[in-house]
């Protein structure tokens, strides 16, 4: 006989109802969130848990749940169904024979093999298979039983989320520990943000910031928020649109190796850096990225381009796909996983991104694009979640394990990057890429703290500009 508990109750098998043969089961999948948690409570940090440098070494293909949460799924079923209520575990003996990945469906079997009368003491016979049907855990456990019934509604369990922003800044800003800090030019910080943003990046020994605008109205923010403008250096020009040439023109001159857009509009500041005849431009497509750090994603991820190229062609696509890659680079991800999105998984020709992504990936094959593993096209689920690609049964090492998300266009990828910084507590950081110096493109409703990431990731990408300068 095999028994199944109404979702609503918890509801007991006393001693005298269960006979020996009977079963009951349980099935699960395990996620992210699952082993992150699992580790914060046993205070288990198994890199082989745990971090995705390890995971990268060869010894795991994926994430892997740590032994005793698949044991934990047996005692949940000896508590919760069968024998259900009331149940005491005695003793357990399990053998652990594979590990289980993220994304992996375990479903967990007891069967009743002896009764004891004279004590209400039950040997119930356990194994877990995967979705393959591969053995997982096998063992054995002795319980005692209720001998009355007991039938309890089931208590709603809250939701978890993980999330420390101002940890994971610190753990942002620890990459760039040793590194000296990089001149650069903060192009009209006439607002408490911007202002606020360059000189912590400077306290956190980041960059030595030029301040380039209005001087009176640069110290008065200053004043009127508290804060210390020390020795720096200020270029005072009358407006806006003046502190963007001038900023343009301190970097062609080598005073500066890094650019950050204070409170002035984009458009206003890309279309100095833009200029043929005096910007900043390089062979390669000027494009933006978002390096979004979100509690539920084991690691960073850059998405790409929201807010530079409206609605980019093939070829425009490919310089963007490069940057974003060179960006992964820099910051440690020698090979990174390129999911290339639409808004489905396969080739459309009704849907061009998807004809965009089937090109791409060809020409990552003929060498036209280097560095990084391209995959599209990819749905956004599919892209970064383990457990929806192996739903849908799609095959891929990008899938479910992305690094960069390569959008349709700008609308689809601002949306995208703001709903993860906004909904989901994603600490955020915006670069351009593709002209001759790193800049610092944040929104001027961004945070302080969203600034100072965008920094380091600058002050990473001027470092790696000056060995590449130095070796050639």
């Amino acid at each position: 006989m095999h028994f199944e508990t109404p979702l609503e109750y918890l509801e007991s098998r006393t001693f005298d109802e269960i006979s020996v043969g009977d079963t009951s089961s349980l099935m699960r999948t395990l996620r992210p969130e699952d082993v992150k948690l699992f580790a914060l409570m046993s205070g288990d940090m198994n890199p082989a848990l745990a971090h995705a440098e390890f995971r990268n070494s060869g010894l795991f293909q994926d994430f892997i749940a740590h032994g005793m949460w698949t044991a934990s799924l047996l005692s949940t079923t000896l508590g919760t169904q069968f024998p259900g209520p009331g149940t005491v575990l005695i003793e357990s003996t399990l053998h652990f024979a594979r590990p289980v990945t993220i994304g992996d469906t375990v479903t967990v079997r007891v069967t009743v093999r002896q009764k004891f009368d004279h004590n209400h003491h039950i040997i119930l016979d356990c194994s877990c298979l995967n979705q393959d049907q591969l053995l997982v855990v096998s063992g054995s456990a002795e319980v005692l039983a209720p001998t009355e019934k007991i039938r309890t509604k089931r208590t709603a369990m809250p939701v978890i989320t993980i999330s420390d922003k101002y940890a994971r800044l610190q753990v942002l800003v620890k990459r760039a520990d040793g590194l000296a800090p990089i001149d650069m030019a903060v192009v009209h910080p006439c607002d408490s943000e911007s202002l606020k943003g360059a000189l912590l990046a400077a306290d956190a020994n980041l960059i030595e910031p030029i301040l380039v605008g209005p001087e009176q109205k640069i110290r008065s923010v200053a004043e009127e928020n508290g804060f210390d403008l020390k020795n720096h250096r200020i270029v005072n020009v009358k407006h806006s649109h003046e502190a963007a040439a001038m900023a343009v023109t301190l970097i062609r001159s080598g005073d500066a190796e890094a650019l950050m857009k204070g409170s002035l509009h984009t458009d206003e500041l890309m279309a100095e850096v833009i200029s043929r005849s005096s910007g900043l431009r390089t062979e390669r497509r000027i494009s933006h990225v978002f390096l979004m750090d979100v509690p539920t994603y084991p690691r960073p991820i850059l998405i790409t381009d929201a807010a530079i190229n409206i609605s980019p062609v093939l070829q425009e696509k490919v310089d963007i796909i490069q940057n974003a890659i060179d960006l992964a680079h820099v910051i440690g991800t020698p090979e990174p996983k390129v999911a290339i999105l639409s808004a489905v998984e396969t080739v459309n020709p009704k849907i061009q991104s998807t004809l965009d992504a089937a090109a791409l990936c060809k020409m990552a094959d003929r060498g036209q694009i280097t560095g990084g593993l391209l995959d599209g096209p990819l749905a956004f689920d599919n892209a970064v979640s383990l457990v929806a690609a192996k739903t849908k049964g799609i095959n891929s090492v990008v899938a479910g394990r992305a690094d960069i998300l390569v959008v349709p266009d700008l609308e689809s990828g601002n949306m995208v990057a703001k709903q993860l910084e906004y909904l989901a507590n994603a600490l955020s950081a915006g670069i351009v890429l593709g002209a001759r110096v790193p800049i610092v493109l944040t929104s001027r409703a961004d945070t302080a703290e969203t600034r100072i990431a965008s920094c380091v990731i600058a002050a990473l990408i001027a470092h790696a500009n000056r060995s590449r300068q130095k070796a050639s």
